[in-house]
């Protein structure tokens, strides 16, 4: 009999290795890194698959989450010490042993999905940014590792892009999170621009709550600006990986702004096209800049 907390792969639909993986390749893999060698997307597709994975545990599964999530952490550690099951958890752990990469960042994913469980709401950015170094800053320390690249530096460059990416994220589902009780946007934000919880799931978004979405762009900005050296900092495979993130994010910030910061109206999403600019412009731009003078954020227009 299958427990509550088991998730072997006959346990519960949408969780098999092939579903998690299909989806862990369309929705993770950016242009960028489509061109990269198989050896590395096949690395990088295990890493994505095991987030991927655990992500729908903390957001679609319909069982006990909690034990679902520390059935997941009991099958990393298996997985790690060589008796794991699932062929997901088996692929992550095998290429993060060949890569001596520790098991932290994985148990942080966990982590991150069982607070999704229970904390609803962030008082502060800060606190916000804590929630950020557990679900989307672990995936930039995966990669850099893949890429042999990982160091204090480029993995301090890269928590603000993923910071980044995950802000932008939440800003594109503002509406989805808040249908389910989950409001990403601090607290003290919305107090300061006067918004009710309820204007984010309106038909479309208020003045106020424009106001309030161009502040989070512009701090998402803010933050990918500051992370462009770290594209200066890598060579090779690694430079075009990073490089179509950080493309990415800001592709998806053009789209937003395009939108006039209504985020609740229609997805507001960057074309392929608007990224491949982007990411063209960010790797030519780190060509061209000898990193001895720090870039200013441009102002965010409306």
């Amino acid at each position: 009999m299958t427990q509550s907390g088991d998730l072997t792969e006959s346990a519960l639909p949408g969780f098999t290795s092939e579903e998690v993986m299909r989806k862990a390749r369309v929705e993770n893999f950016s242009v960028a890194s489509r061109f990269i060698p198989r050896h590395y997307r096949e690395r990088l597709l295990a890493m994505y698959g095991f987030a991927r994975f655990v992500d729908d545990i903390g957001d679609l599964s319909t069982g006990d989450r909690i034990a679902q999530l520390d059935w997941a952490q009991a099958e990393t550690i298996r997985a790690f010490d060589g008796g794991g099951t699932h062929s997901v958890f088996v692929r992550a752990a095998k290429s993060a042993t060949e890569l001596k990469m520790g098991i932290e960042p994985f148990l942080d994913l966990i982590q991150a999905n069982r607070q999704d469980q229970e904390v609803k709401r962030y008082r502060t950015y800060a606190d916000l940014e804590q929630y950020c170094s557990l679900s989307a800053n672990p995936v930039g320390q995966m990669v850099l590792s893949i890429f042999g690249a990982y160091s204090g530096e480029t993995s301090a460059r890269s928590d603000e892009a993923c910071t980044a990416l995950q802000i932008i994220e939440h800003l594109q589902d503002v509406s989805e999170d808040a249908e389910q009780g989950r409001i990403y946007l601090p607290q003290e934000d919305l107090e300061r621009f006067n918004v009710e919880e309820a204007e984010l799931t309106r038909a479309s978004a208020s003045p106020g709550l424009r106001l309030l979405i161009r502040f989070e762009v512009q701090r998402a900005h803010s933050l990918l600006e500051s992370s462009r050296p770290l594209v200066r900092l890598l060579g090779g495979w690694a430079r075009i990986a990073v490089t179509g993130f950080i493309g990415g994010g800001l592709a998806q910030i053009d789209a937003i702004i395009a939108a006039d910061f209504d985020v609740l109206s229609y997805p507001v999403k960057a074309r392929r096209s608007s990224v491949l600019k982007r990411t063209l412009g960010v790797y030519v731009g780190a060509l061209r800049d000898s990193g001895s003078k720090s870039r200013s954020s441009p102002e965010v227009r409306r």
